[in-house]
């Protein structure tokens, strides 16, 4: 199951929504997801990909796909922010270490 953590852009404060686990949104809507999430060229791919393997592609990227829009989000230099315990299991979830003190 999907689970939710905030995340904030530490420039101009915008809040985003983060997910980390597996996608039943992806699993049923594919390539509508990034699109909604405003990722046109992932988007664009994972149609393409979807296209090319009759739907074997969204069954497989239900899996893996909140946790590569939360790498390219952090990547984007968004930070976690939300309650401490939260951050911990979305860390331990993405593989992330804890921000240096």
């Amino acid at each position: 199951m999907a689970r939710k953590v905030m995340l904030q852009h530490p420039l101009n404060s915008l809040i985003r929504r983060g997910y980390y686990g597996f996608s039943w949104t992806y699993l049923f809507f594919g390539w509508w997801v990034p699109l909604f999430r405003g990722e046109l060229g992932v988007a664009a791919l994972h149609l393409l990909f979807t296209l090319v393997s009759f739907g074997l592609w969204q069954l497989i990227v239900a899996f893996l796909y909140n946790r590569q829009f939360m790498i390219r989000m952090l990547e984007k230099g968004y930070v976690l922010a939300d309650r401490e315990e939260v951050m911990a299991d979305a860390r331990v979830a993405l593989g992330i270490g804890a921000p240096a003190s």
